[in-house]
């Protein structure tokens, strides 16, 4: 079984580097450099601050462009091409299908944010702005498993809905699972039972992202001496609620004809 996993994770690996996703490194130090010229014309005294936050934000988004379009197509393109047919014919199952198109991508993504953590340091080091190394690196770590979540979610809509639709939904889930805590606070604010039972019913079954984003501590520098058990409770949480979704995934499309 774990042989055969290996092998589903290894070929969406290749197949990524084929389709020459890792290209987009080279987009992100170009965004980078051009960045590290012009803000100083724009900010002559807070260039490193922003320097410091353009270079996190960007690394977020190339990722969460990778990992929702990627992502959803990984078992929906087979659905669609009908290649389905050919994969579920041999000696593997469905659930090591989704764990294995799983891990491909996750490892995809950990080069991706490990290769332009790197580069971004580079930067930092270059134009001797200060910044907080060891948060840098903390915060790139739980970017991995906020994109390792929203992988798994883009995996759950992908496997029985179609592929624009399940993108928008993974897209969805991402924007309001940044905002969960605060819609809690506005169901509360608004003083009607029935929004603060909405709220809080989607404070409980959608993915409490802000856990897992830390590009503000690692900016700020707020986790040079980090609170160890909350990392660990928050690096759990999103491995526990990835496995989830892994699992609703697999029942869903154990369940699918094709």
């Amino acid at each position: 079984m774990t042989t055969r996993i290996f092998v589903l994770a290894k070929n969406v690996f290749q197949e990524a580097i084929r389709d020459r996703i890792l290209y987009i490194i080279g987009f992100y130090a170009l965004i980078l450099a051009i960045a590290f010229g012009i803000l100083p014309q724009f900010a002559a005294t807070t260039e490193d601050k922003m320097f410091l936050d353009f270079g996190m934000a960007a690394m977020n988004a190339i990722g969460l462009i990778v990992t929702i379009f990627v992502g959803t197509g990984l078992v929906n393109k087979e659905i669609e091409k009908r290649t389905i047919l050919v994969l579920i014919a041999k000696p593997v199952s469905r659930s090591e299908i989704i764990v294995g198109k799983y891990l491909g991508l996750s490892a995809v993504l950990a080069v991706l944010i490990t290769i332009m953590t790197a580069i971004y340091l580079v930067f930092l080091q270059f134009g001797n702005i200060h910044h907080p190394t060891a948060s840098i690196l903390i915060a790139a770590i739980f970017l991995f498993l906020q994109l390792s979540l929203i992988t798994s979610v883009a995996i759950v809509f992908g496997v029985f809905t179609a592929s624009l639709l399940a993108t928008l939904l993974t897209f969805a889930v991402y924007l309001i699972g940044n905002i969960t805590q605060d819609i809690v606070q506005l169901g509360r604010l608004s003083h009607n039972l029935g929004m603060e039972r909405l709220t809080q019913g989607l404070f409980l079954i959608l993915p409490d992202l802000s856990r897992l984003d830390l590009k503000n501590d690692a900016v700020y520098g707020l986790l040079a001496l980090p609170d160890t058990m909350a990392l660990i409770g928050n690096a759990s949480y999103g491995l526990l609620y990835s496995a989830m979704l892994l699992a609703i995934a697999i029942v869903i499309f154990s369940q699918r004809e094709f």
